[in-house]
């Protein structure tokens, strides 16, 4: 009878895969041991393997040109990443490697493109893509760049106010986009979402606003699906309009050429994860290059905003399983060495779940458990995994200690949790440690942040 660890995963998924394997009954992650990891730096530790941030662009990136050389398109693509997933200097470092663009949110974003520039890390040509609701600070930001000869940043106008604050300030011609607010699907509690300019606002503004001013050059159209790049009637709907809205605006506004359609690939978040990258990609811009054909205006350049899937893959936490309480007669509680609510916000927000694997005892039984957080919140707990309602691990031993693994944590954690600041019942941030590859490709580690003090803590309380 197959009952170990290994025997479950082994049945239940086409393992190993690429990312993972498991030597002597220990889990390796892109060829790196965990066990080796854990006895450097111990747990809780987050971990960011950067040699995969660069692996998604060039991915991307390699979809989307086989696709437009198939269908004989005639416009560029254009790779930007999306700072909100993660800002650290590390993972910027890394994208920027890869001669793409970014897409910024905010008025804090900005000092950090002034910083990447200072350190030859992008150029004035790059594009920079402005989203967001522009507040004055933000908007003082973007026309500092502009007037300093960054000739591609091109805010993404979310109302049809912004362009009085930018055409009061404004002092040379700057570029700009036009956000459109796409419709969400039926489950959402509203139906428009509420970021962007109405479908039929657009042209109407555009020939009011923007046609003869000498101040703008209409370059941009941007929309962005909330629900992401999914092969569905929705999103095939919304991008037909969205391209169609592109074509009308094209007829009368010739200095349009870009096309945003914002973020939304996926990335794995179960072992049974099954995405066609290359067929979503090769109907994408078959679509666009159909519909411009239809109304004889030339296809547009192709721009991405791909947060998540830049950086989410790369990103891993790893815990002890600490104690085990039997709470009654069915269910098993393996407690972990921090907290879900912390360290992974999202899996109690929007109910979002990773990848979870042992570390290490594969060859131990299993059982079913729930896994709880340090803190005395009841929500504090994660109890299933993507592909089934139950969470199953190799049976609890305090000799040799349980290690546990949550993988593809990369994007929004951070920032959604806090980080540096408060933590809920005071439970402080994990050490954060870089795996990256050398001039030899061997692997090597660098710590970047230690486990938060109470001090740092206790400062921002005032203590």
């Amino acid at each position: 009878m197959k009952i170990k660890y290994s025997d479950l995963i082994e049945q239940t998924f086409e393992f190993p895969q690429p990312e993972f394997q498991v030597i002597d009954n220990e889990l390796y992650f892109h060829k790196v041991p965990l066990m080796d990891i854990i006895k450097q730096y111990g747990t809780p530790v987050k971990i960011t393997y950067l040699p995969k941030i660069s692996q998604q662009i060039q991915k991307a990136k390699r979809l989307f040109n086989v696709a437009m050389a198939k269908v004989d398109y005639q416009g560029d693509y254009h790779y930007c990443y999306c700072t909100k997933s993660s800002h650290f200097s590390f993972v910027l470092e890394e994208v920027l490697k890869n001669d793409v663009h970014i897409e910024t949110s905010s008025a804090f974003d900005m000092p950090i493109v002034e910083d990447l520039f200072r350190r030859g890390l992008i150029k004035k040509e790059n594009y920079i893509i402005c989203n967001g609701f522009k507040r004055p600070q933000y908007i003082e930001h973007i026309l500092s760049l502009v007037e300093n000869g960054f000739t591609n940043t091109i805010p993404v106008l979310d109302s049809l106010l912004e362009i009085d604050k930018f055409e009061s300030l404004l002092k040379t011609k700057m570029k700009v986009g036009i956000r459109i607010a796409s419709e969400e699907e039926p489950k959402f509690d509203f139906y428009t979402s509420r970021l962007g300019i109405r479908y039929n606002d657009i042209i109407p503004f555009y020939m009011d606003r923007l046609r003869n001013n000498a101040k703008f050059e209409l370059k941009m159209l941007h929309f962005f699906i909330n629900t992401g790049i999914k092969d569905t009637a929705y999103y095939w709907n919304e991008l037909n309009k969205s391209v169609t809205v592109y074509c009308e605006l094209k007829k009368v506004c010739p200095e349009l050429t870009g096309l945003n359609i914002g973020g939304g690939f996926p990335i794995k978040n179960s072992l049974e994860f099954n995405y066609d990258y290359e067929y979503m990609a090769e109907e994408i811009t078959a679509q666009i290059k159909n519909i411009c054909e239809k109304n004889e205006v030339p296809e547009p350049d192709i721009f991405t905003e791909f947060g998540s899937f830049t950086v989410g893959e790369s990103g891993a936490i790893i815990f002890s399983v600490v104690d085990q309480k039997k709470q009654n007669d069915r269910e098993a509680w393996d407690m972990i060495d921090s907290s879900f609510i912390t360290t992974l916000p999202d899996t109690w927000a929007i109910n979002q779940k990773f990848i979870l694997l042992a570390i290490n005892n594969w060859d131990l039984e299993y059982e079913r458990v729930f896994l709880g957080g340090l803190t005395c919140d009841s929500e504090d707990y994660y109890n299933a995994e993507g592909h089934t309602n139950a969470v199953f691990l190799p049976k609890f031993s305090p000799d040799p200690p349980l290690y546990i693994g949550m993988f593809h944590t990369g994007a929004y954690q951070e920032s959604l949790g806090g980080y540096g600041g408060i933590q809920h019942c005071l439970i402080p941030a994990p050490k954060h440690v870089l795996i990256d590859l050398d001039e030899n490709d061997e692997t090597y580690t660098k710590l970047f942040s230690k486990e938060q003090s109470y001090k740092s803590m206790l400062k921002v309380l005032g203590y």
